[in-house]
């Protein structure tokens, strides 16, 4: 077995959910136009397709609803992927570890759709850590995570069981049942998704003269169906 692990044994999961309206960004629907939110997600996804192509290592998309895979692999220009498959979010996620440990990765990282500015330091770090931790998460600021990865050898699916999905408590769930499996785990930095208004403002205002200014997703903000709503949604506290 060689001392270093290719590249290849590396593998990246992104959670998609296929842009209709309706369907995803909820939050942001009672500010802006329903096709105008379905753009900016597609964006999302598109740019951390960016991210991943640019990684140098392998990557699946796992989709929603399973009956839209045409469409979805369509829509995004890919055939690497496959469905989730599961009851609940825990599921679905614990279903995809094991589909990619099935296909042989011995590093599995994934992550969802809502940090489009993902920077690629933070892929990069995630899989450094998995070469001497049972697993890595990555909090985000509004008490979920943004990137959870395991080795195969050290997979805990109880890190996916008996937790709060769509709530603020779900890292702090996560945290317990890795501490529980007695795993070390090596955490992240916290980072903000975007789900509300404040999000996508928080969103513009971190990537003034940064790479991802030239972004698609800057790029639809900057269309004009964008900011006039973004400025009249209420504000946290407000």
């Amino acid at each position: 077995e060689p001392a270093a692990m290719s590249r290849e044994s590396h593998c990246t999961v992104i959670f998609v959910r296929y842009p209709e309206k309706g369907a995803v960004k909820s939050r942001l629907a009672p500010f802006l136009d329903a096709g105008f939110i379905v753009a900016l997600y597609e964006s999302f996804v598109l740019d951390l397709l960016t991210l991943l192509a640019g990684s140098g290592h392998p990557f699946r998309i796992a989709f929603t609803p399973a009956e839209r895979e045409k469409e979805v692999f369509e829509r995004f220009g890919l055939h690497e992927g496959f469905p989730q498959c599961g009851t609940d979010l825990g599921e679905r996620m614990k279903n995809a570890f094991r589909s990619c440990f099935f296909e042989g990765f011995t590093s599995v990282v994934l992550i969802g759709s809502d940090i489009p500015d993902l920077p690629p330091e933070i892929l990069a770090e995630a899989f450094a850590a998995l070469d001497d931790h049972d697993a890595v998460i990555g909090p985000a600021l509004d008490g979920g995570y943004y990137l959870i990865g395991f080795r195969q050898e050290s997979f805990l699916p109880e890190a996916f069981e008996g937790i709060a999905w769509g709530t603020g408590e779900v890292f702090a769930q996560t945290m317990g049942a890795l501490a529980r499996a007695a795993g070390s785990v090596r955490v992240l930095d916290r980072r903000r998704d975007v789900d509300t208004p404040e999000d996508l403002r928080d969103l513009i205002r971190r990537n003034r003269g940064t790479p991802f200014a030239r972004s698609r997703t800057m790029a639809c903000l900057a269309s004009g169906a964008a900011p006039g709503a973004l400025e009249t949604a209420p504000r946290r506290g407000a």
